[in-house]
C-alpha cells in the first residue's frame, strides 16, 4: 500500500519509517492543500494534520485513496460525507493529550490571572514596576467546566489542586466521576452564571457550532474569564468581541481561532479572499482579538509536547496497521 504522511517533521519520520518494509511510505513536510495533492494522487492511505485541507476539491484528485489516518481527536477538517460516498475509511486519535491539553488551560489562565506577559515584557526593558500588574488568585475560583470528556476531567483534577470551586455541564453527566473528584453537575445556564472562569472541552460539531453566542454570554457574571483550547468554531467571535469591550468578558486565553488556517500565512489568507473560502468579517475579528492586552492567543499549540506527538504517532501507525490488517480501529466514518 502506498502511503503518504503530510506535515511531518524530520524527527517524527523515524516512528512511520516501521512501515517501510511492507509499504511505500513518503513524506512531506507540507500540509496536504488543494495545490499539491495532485502529486500524491496514487496514494491509497495518506495521514494528514489538522491544517490539511480535506474537502471535496481535494480528495477528488485521489483516485485510489482507501484511508484517511488523522493525526488529531477533531476530524471536521475532513469532508466525512464524501469519504463514506467513496467508501473511504477515516481514522483518528481518540485520546492523546488529555493531560497536555490540561495543563495548557491552566497555562493560559495562569498568564492572565498573574498578568505574565505583561510583566515579562516590563522586565525585559529594565522596568521593575509592579503598577498594573495586580493578578487574582484561583484558590476559592468556581471554574465552569464544559464538556467533561478525557481532557475536562483533567482540567477538574488540576482545578482541585488549585483549591478551585467547580461546577460543569456535559449532555451526558457522569456522576461518578463528579463524586470521585468533588464537583458537581449544572445545566449550561447555571454554569455560566455561577463561574468565575469558564474553560471549553468540546468537539466542534453542528451542535456545538457557536455554543457560546451572545446569548450566553449575556448570562455571565460581569468580569468572567473565558478559556477555550477546543475548536475555535464554539465561540461566536463576534460576540466575544463585543463581551470584550463591555467587559462582560474581563480576559480571555484562546488557543484556536474560528479561521486561523487562513491567518497562518498572508499568501493563504490572500487565496482564500479569492477563493471567498472564509467569513471576513471573522477573520478580522481575529486580528482584532491578536492586538487586545486582556486576550492571550497561542497558535493552536494546547497539544504540542514530545510526549503528547508520540503518544499520536504512535496511534496512528497502529490505524494503518490495523486497516491493512482488516480490522480497522478509530474508525470515525
Amino acid at each position: 500500500m502506498k502511503i503518504v504522511v503530510f506535515q511531518v517533521e524530520p524527527w517524527e519520520r523515524k516512528t512511520f519509517e516501521q512501515l517501510s518494509a511492507e509499504h511505500e511510505v513518503e513524506f512531506s513536510e507540507q500540509p496536504l492543500t488543494p495545490d499539491n495533492a495532485s502529486q500524491h494522487a496514487d496514494a491509497e492511505a495518506i495521514s494528514t494534520f489538522i491544517y490539511s485541507e480535506l474537502n471535496t476539491e481535494v480528495l477528488k484528485q485521489f483516485s485510489h485513496l482507501k484511508l484517511i489516518a488523522t493525526r488529531s481527536t477533531g476530524f471536521d477538517h475532513i469532508d466525512t460525507n464524501y469519504c463514506q460516498q467513496q467508501g473511504i475509511t477515516v481514522c483518528n486519535v481518540p485520546t492523546y493529550g488529555e493531560n497536555t491539553v490540561a495543563e495548557h488551560v491552566f497555562g493560559l489562565l495562569l498568564a492572565i490571572s498573574h498578568k505574565l506577559p505583561e510583566a515579562i515584557d516590563r522586565t525585559r526593558k529594565g522596568d521593575f514596576s509592579q503598577e498594573g500588574l495586580h493578578g487574582f488568585d484561583l484558590r476559592g475560583k468556581t471554574l465552569g467546566v464544559i464538556g467533561t470528556g478525557n481532557i475536562g476531567e483533567c482540567v477538574i483534577e488540576i482545578a482541585k489542586g488549585f483549591r478551585m470551586e467547580v461546577v460543569a455541564f456535559d449532555v451526558k453527566p457522569r456522576e461518578d466521576l463528579a463524586s470521585r473528584l468533588g464537583f458537581r453537575y449544572a445545566g449550561m445556564e447555571e454554569v455560566l452564571s455561577a463561574a468565575d472562569i469558564i474553560t471549553l472541552h468540546v468537539p466542534a460539531n453542528e451542535k456545538t457550532h457557536h455554543l457560546l453566542s451572545s446569548e450566553q454570554f449575556d448570562m455571565m457574571k460581569q468580569g468572567t474569564i473565558l478559556i477555550n483550547t477546543s475548536r475555535g468554531s464554539v465561540v461566536d467571535i463576534q460576540a466575544l468581541l463585543r463581551a470584550l469591550a463591555e467587559e462582560k468578558v474581563a480576559a480571555a486565553g484562546l488557543d484556536v481561532l474560528p479561521e486561523e488556517p487562513a491567518m497562518r500565512e498572508e499568501a493563504e489568507l490572500l487565496r482564500s479572499v479569492f477563493r471567498k473560502q472564509y467569513n471576513l468579517d471573522t477573520l478580522l475579528a481575529d486580528h482584532v482579538l491578536l492586538r487586545l492586552r486582556n486576550v492571550i492567543i497561542t497558535p493552536h499549540s494546547a497539544f504540542n509536547t514530545r510526549e503528547a506527538i508520540q503518544r499520536i504517532l504512535d496511534v496512528t501507525v497502529d490505524n494503518l496497521v490495523a486497516f491493512v490488517r482488516g480490522e480497522p480501529q478509530n474508525v470515525v466514518s
